[in-house]
């Protein structure tokens, strides 16, 4: 695979104080990589050094093979980006926040004209073209951003936040049209606060803590990794003593999960077959027993925990 963002001993500073602290990682050629994290975590500061809205205290960046701070204008030529704030201007209209992107990346007037109409009617809002932003839906606001960082018809689109705030049929159709780009060829570097959609959409993700890499992988080797976090639910007919069920072997902890319990556990098999005798040797009924796999969000908070 080919290498398109490469990042060395990265480091941001602030009078003291270490937002990025020499992190070290590789983007693939058509992948979506998640970069998640907590508040304050130096997420937001890795991505505004990657797209050259900041300069690192110290560190190496190279985007398609153009080091960031020596070519920094052919690095950008490449590049879309949708930030977490929105940077489309409201009094203009749909059609002239896209033409003012293609000005901004020189793109000649005749193709911006051309392009402008096939990413308004692939987002469904050709009809809206003359509309001035500020009459946008959110959901609308947000799918005009995303037109916006294509205009240039990037090789590398960062993504932060791209779903913030949005509701659930909007944030869809943006996970969406995410997928098709990437399938389209597009590398996609992602940030985001939901795990699930981490999850759904991430080839490999980086999570990052007090300006460290805590961890890089795919979210189901991840999983796999975090030893303790396989759990099973059960409910019984009857109230149970959840204490009782930690003397069954393997059992880390109960938890109460509405009228549910949870046991977490390093051998879900074996749990299951003791729950099946508890419930026999105290005359109850299993009403449902579950097992169950982490999800990203469990990696997320042990490994944020851990590293806290």
């Amino acid at each position: 695979m080919k290498t398109v963002i490469e990042v060395g001993e990265l480091t941001k500073d602030y009078n003291g104080f270490t937002a990025v602290d020499h992190i070290s990682f590789e983007v693939e050629e058509g992948e979506i990589f998640g970069f998640l994290g907590p508040n304050g975590a130096g997420k937001t500061t890795t991505v505004r050094i990657l797209t050259g809205v900041i300069k690192p205290t110290s560190g190496k960046v190279s985007i398609m093979g153009f080091d960031l701070r020596s070519e920094s204008i052919k690095a950008k030529q490449i590049i879309g980006v949708v930030p977490e704030l929105s940077n489309a201007y409201n009094e203009l209209s749909a059609w002239n926040n896209l033409q003012f992107m293609a000005d901004l990346y020189g793109v000649p007037k005749n193709h911006a004209k051309k392009r402008a109409e096939e990413l308004l009617n692939k987002f469904n809002l050709y009809d809206r073209k003359d509309h001035k932003v500020k009459t946008f839906s959110k959901g609308m606001k947000q799918k005009l951003i995303l037109a916006m960082s294509l205009m240039n018809d990037p090789e590398i689109l960062f993504l932060d936040e791209p779903t913030s705030g949005l509701d659930v049929i909007s944030a869809r159709l943006i996970k969406d049209m995410v997928l098709e780009l990437n399938k389209g060829g597009k590398t996609i570097f992602l940030t985001t606060h939901y795990m699930e959609e981490a999850n759904e959409l991430c080839s490999r993700v980086a999570i990052i803590n007090h300006g460290k890499i805590a961890a890089i992988d795919a979210p189901e080797k991840l999983k796999m990794r975090i030893a303790g976090l396989e759990w099973v639910e059960v409910s019984f007919d009857m109230p149970v003593d959840a204490s009782d069920l930690l003397d069954l072997s393997g059992v880390i902890d109960v938890r109460m999960s509405g009228d549910k319990l949870r046991l977490y556990t390093n051998e879900p098999g074996r749990t299951i077959y003791q729950l099946v005798d508890y419930s026999r040797s105290n005359n109850l009924e299993i009403v449902m027993l579950n097992t169950l796999t982490p999800t990203l969000e469990d990696v997320f908070i042990k490994l944020t925990e851990e590293k806290g």
